[in-house]
């Protein structure tokens, strides 16, 4: 999925609808597609638990994985050397900036194209659409890595003696591409359960083969590859057989260019979103030194602790906001959303503030403890980030994407700008600060667009004052800690 979309919040009154529960089928046909989409049930109170359950679902998916792939570093580590994995994560950056080229926002259109149709023809069309653009664009990526692999190898890697990964990484480009694309659908139909279990299906058959081939069979770093590439394949083809009663031969070239509208706009934000995540430990080896670049990184790890909580609200939030189609309630629902979402995420970024330099002590060497440093503010920057999830949603509901890119640039430029002026001077906390103000320049920029597109009556001073409460106190407990 691209790194886009959503809203901030405040309250007015809801327009209840009736609730017409549908069953799940165990295998949904043409027949059941309207019937699987998960009607929203009224009341805000029911809906904040929808959301909530959602994401507590998708969060227990992503810790399992977490936790499998820091337990098998250890094993890695002993079979892999720096440079091996150097090239394994050189592959994963191309991939990932060409998958977000080649789906072309396709992903978040289909959320909102999806939710827009009322019938299961008008559905059963996005899908279909959806499904064979996405086959297209990710059949294009992997044919360019098959036939360029050489000279591709020879730009990355100074010769062409890694054509075989880069081939490699085309096919894992193909397998998660339309992997992802296909288990949207469990998304928009609201099973997080069944996204879960495929998800861990795919985890599992991973790390498998990826032992087999790494471990017993010394294959290295292609061994990574293909192992990573084949557990996604296997599930993917997997569902495949299990919806093909929903896939079929029907492409829709004007519902296409409308989509097109709507995602392709989100290629230059994503874009401009990576740039934003990752620039920061570019210049500090640049303007900084390495160390301060691997003292900053060990930081980056503790505050993405945010991160896991962030993605499984980012997973179920798009289907769960563009399901609501009631107007009224759809604005007092986002509000509400933002407000809570603003005081978890806040406490939560307090608590790894002050309990970094423990955190640090008990997970890293001795010398890694001025990395405790940089945990509070990253962690605070997803605070931000969380707001801007939030209050872009009224932009996706509107069909105003035209400008995200816009926003995303300006944060980017930030970052940028901030990164040169205070990194030579302050290091890496010139960097963290950088981050913050980037990441807090996108949620101001996009609420800002956002409310002139669809107005919410966010709850703005609770917001304020929940965000600026939890700096505050971290900001005590840093001094207090300095004076120790």
């Amino acid at each position: 999925e691209s790194v886009t979309e959503r809203s901030l919040e405040r309250e007015t009154v809801a327009v209840p609808r009736p609730v017409r529960p549908q069953p799940r089928p165990a295998l949904i046909g043409d027949a059941d597609l309207e019937g699987a989409v998960a009607e929203a049930p009224s009341g805000l109170g029911q809906q904040l638990r929808r959301l909530g359950r959602h994401s507590a679902i998708y969060g227990i998916g992503g810790l399992v994985s977490r936790v499998i792939a820091v337990l098998l570093l250890p094993v890695y580590t002993h079979f892999l050397t720096p440079g091996d994995y150097g090239r394994i994560e050189t592959l994963l950056a191309l991939t990932t900036v060409m998958g977000l080229v080649l789906r072309a926002g396709i992903t978040s259109a289909f959320f909102r194209f999806y939710f827009d149709e009322a019938t299961d023809e008008g559905r059963r069309r996005v899908l279909r659409t959806s499904f064979w653009f996405t086959m297209g664009g990710a059949s294009i990526g992997l044919a360019l890595l098959l036939l360029l692999a050489g000279p591709v190898s020879s730009v990355l890697f100074g010769s062409s003696d890694d054509a075989d990964l880069v081939r490699a990484a085309g096919v894992a480009l193909w397998a998660t591409v339309n992997y992802e694309q296909l288990t949207a659908l469990f998304r928009v139909e609201e099973r997080s359960v069944a996204f879960v279990c495929a998800s861990l299906a795919n985890v599992f058959l991973t790390i498998a083969i990826t032992l087999i081939l790494v471990v017993s069979l010394d294959k290295g770093p292609i061994g990574v590859i293909i192992g990573n590439f084949s557990g996604t394949l296997i599930v993917y083809l997997s569902l495949l057989d299990y919806r093909r009663d929903q896939l079929g031969l029907e492409f829709d070239r004007s519902l296409l260019r409308e989509m097109n509208r709507f995602g392709v706009p989100l290629i230059p934000t994503a874009l401009f979103l990576w740039v934003t995540n990752f620039s920061d430990r570019f210049f500090l080896v640049k303007l900084a030194d390495v160390a301060e670049a691997g003292l900053y990184s060990v930081g980056v790890r503790i505050a993405s602790a945010m991160v896991l909580l962030l993605t499984a609200f980012r997973t179920a939030w798009p289907a769960f906001a563009y399901s609501i189609r009631d107007e009224t309630e759809a604005r007092r629902t986002y509000a509400y959303v933002l407000t809570y979402l603003t005081v978890i995420t806040a406490w939560v970024a307090l608590a790894l503030s002050l309990l970094a330099p423990w955190i640090v002590d008990l997970l890293a060497a001795s010398e890694f403890e001025d990395s405790a440093s940089v945990v509070g503010p990253l962690a605070f920057s997803t605070v931000a980030y969380a707001a801007y999830i939030v209050v872009a949603i009224g932009v996706g509901r509107m069909r105003r994407t035209q400008f995200n890119w816009v926003v995303t640039g300006i944060a980017a430029l930030v970052n940028v700008a901030l990164n040169l002026a205070l990194i030579p001077a302050y290091g890496m906390m010139g960097a963290a600060i950088a981050t913050v103000a980037a990441y807090g320049t996108m949620a101001v920029g996009m609420a800002w667009w956002s409310q002139r597109v669809y107005p919410v009556p966010y709850q703005w001073r609770r917001v304020a004052t929940a965000a600026a409460a939890a700096v505050a106190l971290a900001s005590v407990g840093a001094a207090a800690d300095d004076s120790l």
